[in-house]
């Protein structure tokens, strides 16, 4: 049987990401897409070619369009290389900091296992990724984009607030250069896994349909692109069908291989390939139907299996007959990119009484190519077929078992061409009710979902849009299918929710499959509940999170089993061919391995220094003596231009701060005798906006340190490390551990108090040095439950070592908390 590190299932924002990190670190990764790929000028035009642009093998349609009928909403998703960015509008916004919550029926609110601090830095790195910058509307020739200065007009007349936000989408040949037309885009650096030239965007209105310019930076062009330079083997036309654990670890992924889409007639047979690692990124519907498929082979599985589901709020509404902004041209939607702009409705979690949940609206687009388009009032010759396909959908409606996948009726539907379009679409998308369920009907993917208790959302929501159109003197519609409050969503979520625990959710925060270790949920599937705008970019920076814990996790393994080598600075491996990955399987029954990091960022810097141009990894005990090591996580804020720490962590500029540190004892004896109490401190620094994840150079930790006062000890760090512009920065902080009752012990404990100085400072140097910023740091409860596990030591009487360092810390903590003498 073939076997491979990673099985990578689907080629979407979840498993391009993951495969991409994992092939980099060196693991034998191998992704297995259901669809085909599409280089620039392979997406489909004619009405012909669109009239089978969809999938269903049943029907011998292996086309990008994947169509879902369910009750309460239909649904448009991808298969392709490169998943649903082959079909998104370039959109990347980042879910709003307030808005990790999941609403109650009580009215209260249940946080996310995941914040926006945890994300932000994996945001940076996607951001960077795929290119992200907003359109360039003052720049000529963008300047004349019609539906944009309209969307800016009507929101500044009812008073709304509203951006131009980041797209994935070249307007210029290199990253900062002179926006242009169809200029020809410079190589990333790791090729382009078609091989094929790429084009600045025209304009055209394409996206939704895929760009034949190839001017998307979408993911067949930059994550699979460098995943493939990388070494991963990216397998198309191959469907994934089962699932199931293997026997003494791993998985076995069963799959099909459409070989030749347009002339095998006969089932293809089923192969199997085996892992260590599966990450599922086949999609919220393709993810959740293979693990509901399989739940017999994986006993145990959260029974929040199918639940969470939500179409993430979306609604389509058009408006006809639109003006320009002197209302004197029919406004022209189908110049520029899909979106442009993006209207932000405020949500009472913003401290907006009375608001209601937040949303997103957004000027759409259609294609510019219109010679086979025609008004929906007047379909011609396609009359009749347009009177089947809605009579077979009314039929279907009252079946025992509809016949949820909608992609056969749609392209019988298109034909040659009949297809609507209106004056200026509009998109909308917020935190509607994520009460949906996905699960098995008859062996077909069904959902229970409807709009009722999201149904404030969408009339707040529509009523905004039809404040639009009045200030734009167009005819609001709502969407046909407005009428049976359903609604059209290309943003399913949940079905597989993260969750603090097996009762709350499939997957914990990184990811990973509760129960079933190695086994991770890479895509939408994972969200708990409504991201609110566009999740792409959410998704995203979920995979490369979860990569960075799996990394890690595999890392830490193989250095406690004695297999592994210094981790990178970014949690990977280095690269060492096949095999790097395999050894890493995890023993947890509950999830990842303790003490790995939730940081990550766009900046790869490869094995932790040493300080002399190598690397290295944990230095075994001498002779004779015991090593102690542990890991400490740590996040908050820091403000540059600040001198005072505390200040510094609520001001209004502050920017986030972690590090994830190895402390290391050599000699266990010593650093308990030693009055200084030091150690050494390895790992990284992750400083948002400063140059991202960047390796400690040199570092000290000192435990327990005396401070002139019987009754207060300090918990010094000093840790050297150069930022992503060559700089020269020293991280010094402490802990103040000071005399008082028993309840100050969590937090002088878990509280580090952090300047940072310009240049390398030594401790003697500090009192003269440039302090650049200052904040405070602080361990979460979670991350200082994981630490208490990931205590190691190496040497004769480990245990008693251990036992030792537990007495003395304690003792310490007495002598500071306990009652004074009598």
């Amino acid at each position: 049987m073939e076997h491979a590190d990673v099985v990578v299932v689907g080629s979407g924002f979840g498993g391009s990401v993951a495969a991409y990190r994992l092939a980099e670190a060196g693991g034998s990764v191998v992704l297995l897409e259901r669809g085909r790929p599409y280089a620039p000028g392979d997406f489909p035009r004619s009405p012909a070619e669109m009239g089978r642009a969809f999938w269903d093998p049943d029907e011998g349609l292996y086309g990008m369009f994947d169509v879902w009928s369910f009750k309460g909403c239909d649904s448009v998703v991808s298969s392709g290389l490169g998943g649903g960015s082959l079909i998104y509008a370039n959109v990347l916004l980042r879910k709003d900091e307030r808005w990790f919550v999941n609403d109650r029926p009580d009215g209260g609110h249940d946080p996310w296992p995941v914040t926006r601090a945890d994300l932000d830095p994996h945001y940076d790195a996607v951001e960077k990724m795929l290119g992200a910058t907003p359109y360039p509307l003052e720049q000529v020739p963008f300047d004349d984009t019609p539906k944009s200065h309209a969307m800016q007009d009507a929101a500044a007349e009812l008073g709304l607030q509203i951006s131009l936000p980041p797209l994935a989408v070249s307007f210029a040949s290199r990253p900062g250069g002179t926006p242009g037309l169809s200029l020809p885009i410079a190589d990333a650096g790791y090729g382009n896994i078609h091989g094929a030239e790429r084009r600045t965007c025209k304009l055209c209105g394409e996206c939704d349909i895929g760009c034949n310019e190839g001017a998307k930076n979408s993911l067949d062009h930059t994550y699979l692109s460098a995943a493939a330079h990388h070494g991963a083997d990216i397998r198309t036309s191959h469907e994934v069908k089962a699932i199931r654990p293997r026997p003494g670890g791993g998985y076995e992924v069963d799959y099909v291989h459409h070989a030749d889409p347009a002339t095998k007639k006969s089932r293809p047979p089923v192969r199997t390939i085996s892992c260590d690692r599966l990450v599922l990124g086949a999609g919220t519907y393709g993810t959740t139907f293979l693990l509901l498929k399989s739940r017999d082979a994986f006993p145990g599985l959260s029974r929040a299996l199918g639940t969470r589901f939500s179409g993430n709020g979306d609604l389509l509404t058009f408006l006809l007959r639109a003006k320009d902004r002197n209302r004197v041209r029919p406004l022209n939607a189908s110049r520029g990119p899909v979106i442009t702009t993006a209207i932000r409705l405020p949500d009472e979690l913003d401290g907006v009484p009375g608001a209601g949940r937040g949303a997103y609206i957004q000027d759409g687009g259609y294609p510019g190519f219109t010679d086979w388009i025609v008004d929906s009032l007047d379909l011609g010759n396609d009359f009749e077929r347009a009177v089947k396909f809605l009579w077979n959908r009314f039929t279907e409606f009252f079946k025992d078992a509809p016949d949820t996948n909608l992609s056969k009726e749609i392209a019988d539907l298109i034909g040659d061409g009949a297809l609507t379009v209106s004056s200026l679409p509009l998109l909308g998308m917020g935190r509607d009710s994520a009460d949906g369920r996905l699960h098995l009907k008859g062996g077909r993917l069904a959902a229970d979902w409807d709009a009722e208790t999201s149904e404030a959302l969408f009339n707040r929501v529509r009523k905004t849009m039809q404040g639009i159109a009045d200030v734009l003197g167009a005819d609001y519609h709502d969407n046909p299918m407005w009428f049976r409050k359903r609604i059209i969503t290309v943003h399913p979520l949940g079905g597989a929710p993260m969750g603090g625990h097996q009762g709350e959710g499939v997957c914990d925060a990184f990811g990973e499959v509760f129960g079933f270790p190695g086994l991770y949920i890479a895509d939408g599937a994972a969200m708990p509940g409504p991201v609110g705008p566009n999740p792409s970019l959410t998704i995203a920076a979920h995979a490369d999170r979860l990569a960075t814990r799996l990394l890690e996790g595999a890392s830490a393994r193989g250095r406690a089993d004695g297999s592994g080598t210094a981790p990178s600075a970014t949690g990977a491996e280095p690269a060492g061919g096949a095999g790097s990955l395999g050894g890493a399987a995890n023993g947890s029954a509950s999830g990842p391995s303790a003490g790995a990091p939730e940081g990550a960022s766009a900046q790869r810097t490869g094995p932790v220094p040493d300080g002399r141009g190598g690397a290295r990894g944990p230095s075994p005990a001498a002779a004779g003596r015991t090593s102690l090591s542990f890991t400490e996580e740590m996040k908050g804020f820091v403000t540059y231009g600040e001198s005072d720490a505390r200040i510094g962590e609520l001001a209004e500029g502050r920017r986030p701060l972690s590090f994830r540190l190895t402390i290391t004892a050599d000699d266990t004896d010593r650093f308990l005798a030693d009055p200084g109490h030091e150690a050494k401190a390895e790992g990284w620094i992750d400083a948002g906006g400063h140059g991202g994840r960047c390796p400690v150079e040199r570092g000290t930790f000192n435990l327990f340190v005396a401070d002139g006062a019987q009754d207060r000890r300090l918990m010094k760090y000093r840790l050297f490390y150069t930022d992503g512009e060559d700089r020269r920065r020293t991280l010094s902080g402490h802990k103040n551990v000071l005399h008082g009752p028993p309840t100050r012990i969590w937090p002088d404990t878990s509280t580090l108090y952090v300047r940072l100085l310009e240049g390398h400072v030594g401790e003697d140097e500090e009192d003269g040095a440039d302090v650049v910023a200052a904040g405070v740091l602080h361990i979460q409860l979670t991350d200082f439950a994981r630490q208490l596990t990931t205590f190691r030591t190496s040497g004769p009487d480990g245990a008693g070592k251990l036992l030792d360092f537990g007495r003395f810390f304690a003792g310490e903590l007495w002598e500071v908390y306990g009652p004074d003498p009598v």
